[in-house]
């Protein structure tokens, strides 16, 4: 494959494009799934193939192939050019790409225990003794619990003089419990994924957490009501992964910001005339984009314009100071692109994705944090989230929460709801948990593009308390 991509690339200079690359990507992926005690989906697919992207005459021409072969790379060269050549005949501003200087090198995870090489058998067992554990409860009605293996490799060639390959491996489990009652059902799930082999699945301790979170489903059936007011609200670190997901991380997307990206999930509020000029949060938030931290969903060495991984802000002390970019959208505010360039697959073009995004460490302890709240509520764990195309107006519920009374965690609420308006919740931000308290979180699910594309991006979080918060729903 070295000597493919190579050619590719060193046949698109000959054909005097202004930049042109290509990329083979090979995929491997298998999952478990199981349904109250049985199994209901076994899979082992891969694939193998490859894209050409060129930017002539200022316009951009895309291809691929699963044929890995001479006749297919020049006939996929020259869709690519032929695609160009027809946008260019519809192309509004000219298009010119930000510097960068010739890559090569080879990224690979630091995977302990190749997920692929663990027995089946050990897969199964693990999430038959979870499934065992959960329907020990009688009010259970729906236990589920699953595990998900991916291995990517990708070599990458471009005009530009690099060449670069990358061994990626992302491990993932859960499990989740619906409960029922005199008619009611209420549900509370547990699991995480990251970029790393199969230790991290033992690592999850799922089998363990199966009680705790089937107890917490059964106390949710007779627990209060979620009450609607304004309040305090502590959210934990699996929350706070949608929140700066939802609420930072898209926004920051600029291709949003220019309305390249808009009819599958929005625009942005976060527009140009804001980037250095516009209070995002409190001060002490920060909130960066890092594809250097170990472990991350979002992690790399190059992003698939063979730009370098790297560790931007885009929050500084509550002011909004970057985006996520491109080579051909960073000259647009006059930066370098940030390395966020990404496509999820050999047949889809990069697009601009999030890596990870961090909200960085604060100096709370979280039993501090609840101590010195004389009241509010405590949630955790995604349920539902709603929020509008520009990413601004928003409601997210979660599965479980608690009343803090008095600096202590008190009774439980079911079905809580919490809303806000992002650049006021920041605001909000008076405690964010310390580095003891933070941890990466992976979420393997999401969407941009059309045709759609599903990325894996990761999630640096800790707990953190909000300020006057409407919270409920209202009648």
């Amino acid at each position: 494959m070295d000597q493919f991509v190579k050619g590719i690339a060193e046949n698109l200079r000959s054909k005097k494009v202004d930049y042109g690359d290509a990329r083979v990507v090979m995929r491997e992926s298998e999952a478990i799934i199981l349904k109250n005690g049985i199994i209901e989906a076994i899979t082992h697919n891969s694939d193998i193939g490859f894209g050409v992207r060129v930017l002539k005459d200022s316009a951009w021409g895309f291809a691929s192939s699963n044929e890995t072969t001479k006749g297919a790379a020049d006939k996929v060269l020259r869709d690519a050019l032929n695609i160009a050549r027809s946008s260019s005949l519809a192309k509004g501003q000219r298009i010119s790409l930000t510097a960068s200087s010739p890559q090569e090198g080879h990224y690979r995870t630091a995977a302990e225990i190749d997920p692929m090489a663990t027995s089946l058998d050990e897969k199964i067992e693990l999430l038959l003794a979870c499934d065992k554990e959960i329907r020990k409860q009688k009010k259970v009605k729906v236990s589920e619990a699953s595990l998900r293996f991916y291995k990517n490799k990708v070599y990458f060639a471009s005009t530009d003089d690099s060449f670069t390959t990358q061994e990626f491996v992302f491990s993932g489990g859960g499990i989740k419990v619906f409960v029922m009652d005199k008619g009611e059902l209420q549900s509370r799930s547990y699991g995480d994924y990251a970029q790393k082999g199969y230790e991290f699945i033992r690592s999850l301790d799922l089998v363990n957490n199966a009680p705790r979170i089937t107890d917490e489903a059964v106390m949710l059936l007779e627990a209060e009501q979620c009450p609607e007011l304004q309040t305090t609200v502590i959210l934990d670190n699996q929350q706070m992964v949608l929140q700066v997901h939802e609420s930072c991380g898209h926004p920051t997307e600029l291709d949003r910001v220019l309305g390249t990206e808009a009819s599958y999930a929005g625009t942005s509020f976060l527009t140009i005339d804001k980037l250095n000029n516009f209070r995002y949060g409190s001060d002490i938030v920060n909130i960066v984009a890092d594809a250097t931290v170990p472990g991350g969903l979002g992690t790399f060495g190059w992003d698939d314009e063979g730009v370098p991984g790297q560790r931007v802000h885009l929050i500084k002390n509550g002011m909004f100071v970057g985006y996520l970019s491109s080579r051909e959208t960073a000259g647009v505010v006059g930066a370098e692109s940030s390395g966020a360039m990404r496509a999820n697959g050999w047949n889809r073009i990069p697009l601009i994705r999030m890596t990870n995004i961090n909200l960085l460490p604060g100096s709370w302890k979280f039993e501090d944090m609840i101590t010195d709240t004389e009241e509010g509520v405590f949630m955790t764990t995604n349920k539902s989230w709603s929020i509008d195309d520009k990413r601004l107006n928003f409601q997210f519920g979660c599965e479980f929460a608690r009343k803090i009374e008095r600096g202590k965690l008190t009774k439980v609420y079911k079905n809580p709801t919490y809303a806000g308006i992002t650049p006021q919740f920041w605001k909000g931000c008076d405690a964010i948990g310390n580095e003891a308290s933070w941890r990466m979180s992976g979420t393997p699910n999401c969407g941009k593009g059309e045709p759609g594309q599903i990325m894996f991006v990761g999630h640096g979080t800790a707990p953190a308390r909000f300020r006057n918060v409407q919270i409920g729903i209202a009648k």
